[in-house]
């Protein structure tokens, strides 16, 4: 019997059993498997760490874009880094409002694995003309956009290391806001609150994001299979109040979601008190 093990901490794996090792191969950036199990179906993971799977990926990406979406009901443009199993595009895409949605992903072999092996979740990269694939280091791209260009900026990043170092960087949120219009929002996935290593990049990207944006707040979501099962993402913005007077008008898209809803968005900003802490901690 085959097990593939994540390494949470120097104390702490998990291991998920392995039905069929689908798909395996080195890009020029990283590793990249695609694993069956009969619970979780297919999953992806990159560099031996979990990245999504077919059973709990809904929490992940409705979270990541719905939140947002409900705060600001003017978002036309959206930019979106990195997100290559094509969860957050699929949402996005759910809404008739939205122009555009810039996809930058430097590994051009996560979307091909993840097009051929996760059909349900990357199912609008190649279907919705709104959508613009770029195969580029959105380091670079942000750095090279023009000032006000987009409405939403979504960092769907892996974890920092390796190719997604460069996305916690001071210098790339700098970008992020330049870029952003005078309503814009910027969400990123922001790590557990749980292990050592999850909560020092936490910190660390609180810290320089709260350097440049006026408006920056925590919320939460619990997804099984990533560390801790307890997971924040960081809002930004230049001028939106993630509880502000539009969030029960989201209810008008008709969007059948499993997970997220405008009670939901409320309470995911109510924090436990370690994790409070932890963020107070961080902005200092």
């Amino acid at each position: 019997m085959n097990w593939f093990t994540e390494k949470y901490d120097e104390n702490v794996k998990i291991s998920y059993k392995v039905d069929k090792h689908l798909f395996h191969t080195q890009s020029k950036f990283q590793t990249i498997d695609v694993y069956n199990n009969d619970l979780f179906g297919n999953y992806l993971v990159i560099d031996d760490i979990m990245m999504v799977t077919e059973k709990d990926e809904f929490i992940y990406h409705e979270m990541i874009t719905h939140v947002p979406m409900a705060c600001n009901p003017n978002i036309k443009d959206v930019l979106v880094i990195g997100a290559g199993d094509g969860g957050t595009v699929r949402e996005l895409c759910r809404y008739e409002s939205i122009n555009s949605i810039t996809m930058v992903e430097i590994d051009e072999e996560v979307v091909n694995a993840s097009i051929k092996f996760l059909p349900t979740i990357s199912k609008s990269l190649k279907t919705d003309s709104r959508v613009n694939l770029l195969f580029k280091d959105g380091i670079d791209f942000v750095k090279n956009s023009s000032n006000n260009s987009y409405d939403l900026i979504i960092v769907d990043s892996t974890d920092p290391i390796g190719p997604g170092e460069g996305l916690f960087s001071i210098e790339f949120y700098e970008n992020c806001y330049r870029i952003l219009r005078e309503n814009g929002i910027l969400v990123n996935q922001s790590e557990s609150p749980y292990y050592p290593f999850n909560i020092k990049e936490l910190k660390r990207s609180c810290n320089k994001i709260n350097k440049i944006f006026p408006i920056l707040n925590y919320y939460q979501a619990f997804i099984p299979t990533y560390p801790s099962g307890h997971w924040l993402f960081g809002f930004a913005s230049k001028s939106v109040n993630p509880l502000n007077e539009n969030i029960d008008n989201w209810n008008k898209n008709n969007i059948d979601t499993k997970y997220y809803n405008t009670e939901l968005h409320r309470g995911s900003f109510a924090l436990p008190n370690y994790v409070k802490e932890i963020i107070k901690s961080s902005k200092i």
